[in-house]
């Protein structure tokens, strides 16, 4: 399965995971530094896996959702909305689109720091970004560069959107985690995910059931995966926030524990409240509703909120992310989604420079321009979002999903309007 090599690097960072997750290492470091055979480091693993957690941890952080339930704050499970059928669906192709676009911004530039970008923009005398980044900075022949656009290009970030949507289709808002991971197996190819996902899937193939395939071997599960797997369960709640947290929950297990699991069901909330509430900090306290007041997310999300009320600039906010947010990995669930709420809040209510706010942010910058531009295009509409956005777009995403490379993006958001109108009539 892994040779030594692999094997090791894995532990190390199951170190790491364990340490943030609050357990006692002491010692262990050193005692893995001197493993060099698969058997022993097989055995550490077990050893890891009977850890204890340090005494002073000040958080609780359960993996199921009816202890989630029972520590979250009170917040409104159900939100009344008027909306016409075609504003409704205009909101939802909002979020698709805004997703794409925001996702395809920072593509180019995902993994680089914030320092990085900001030097490439003022090189190239386009700081602050206003629009998809110009040839002359990631290559003439990029075809994410401004002018070469003529499609969504394949990414994961979208990929999952378009699986979450084919989910449903077939099994209904009643399925399970393993029809999640079923489908995987079925449409989803295994070199096109990546952490925790693919350890996820490994372990599908290996014979684990959920909830072990989230956690046999997989030091990535409280990483940005099921994050950006958020959308399609608030695209489909509209002003059920609690529905769309439930649902994210579902398909976050699979892969993902603790702030793993909670990121995909705060972002799934926040979407869902925003069909119902133009108040950018509303949504993101009710996306707070849905996941545990005690967990080192809400903390992060709730020091953010108090710079935006404190009046910090987007330039002070992102040197207080940087340090307070550096020591977790650059596609941690935490770290980014610091950024996505900072750039929601800082942009008032602007597509454009809340997506171009999330990228200049660094870090996982697809995962964050795209569910940036998601939860944007969701509270403004496709009517929200400036043309020259979507329109080098040409309405076309690749995908790796079986049977959708080369879908139109209006044809998915009407599928996904099709679902929603049934669910809001069997919730009413």
């Amino acid at each position: 399965m892994y040779n030594v090599n692999e094997l090791k690097h894995l532990l190390e960072l199951e170190l790491t995971e364990r340490f943030e997750e609050g357990y006692d290492i002491s010692g262990y470091k050193d005692k893995l530094r001197d493993i060099n055979n698969r058997n022993d480091l097989l055995k550490f693993y077990q050893e890891l896996e009977k850890l204890k957690m340090r005494p002073n941890f000040p958080y609780i952080e359960p993996s199921s959702l009816s202890e989630i339930k029972s520590l979250r704050p009170s917040g409104p499970r159900e939100i009344s909305f008027k909306l016409s059928d075609e504003e409704l669906y205009r909101r939802i192709l909002g979020g698709w689109i805004g997703r794409c676009a925001g996702c395809m911004l920072g593509k180019p530039v995902e993994g680089r720091t914030r320092k990085e970008i900001k030097e490439m923009l003022l090189r190239a005398n386009a700081y602050p970004l206003r629009n998809y980044f110009l040839p002359e900075i990631i290559g003439r022949d990029n075809p994410l560069a401004l002018g070469n656009i003529q499609k969504v290009e394949r990414d994961d970030d979208i990929d999952y959107t378009i699986l979450n949507l084919s989910i449903v289709e077939k099994y209904g808002i009643n399925f399970t985690t393993e029809d999640v991971g079923r489908t995987w197996l079925q449409k989803l190819p295994y070199l096109l995910v990546y952490t925790a996902e693919r350890a996820a899937y490994r372990n599908l193939i290996l014979g684990f059931k959920p909830p072990r395939t989230a956690t046999f071997l997989n030091p990535y599960r409280e990483w940005i995966g099921a994050q950006i797997r958020a959308d399609m369960w608030g695209y489909l709640c509209p002003g059920l926030p609690e529905l769309a947290a439930e649902l994210a929950f579902k398909d976050a297990s699979l892969s993902h524990t603790k702030n793993g699991i909670y990121g995909e069901m705060f972002i799934s909330a926040i979407i869902a409240a925003s069909f119902a509430i133009n108040d950018i900090e509303k949504v993101v306290e009710i996306g707070l509703s849905e996941i545990p007041s005690t967990c080192r997310l809400t903390e992060a999300v709730k020091r953010v909120l108090q710079w935006w009320k404190q009046g910090l600039s987007w330039e002070e906010v992102l040197d207080k992310i940087t340090i307070d947010f550096s020591s977790y990995h650059p596609v941690h669930t935490i770290n980014n989604a610091t950024i996505v709420v900072a750039a929601i809040l800082w942009s008032e209510g602007n597509y454009e420079k809340a997506i171009t706010m999330a990228v200049m942010g660094g870090w996982d910058t697809d995962c964050n321009g795209a569910t940036v531009g998601s939860i944007m295009g969701v509270l403004n509409g496709i009517d929200g979002i400036p043309k020259k956005w979507y329109e080098p777009l040409n309405n076309i995403v690749s995908s790796a999903i079986v049977d959708f490379n080369f879908s139109k993006l209006d044809e998915l958001a009407k599928r996904t309007f099709k679902i929603t109108k049934k669910i809001l009539q069997r919730t009413s």
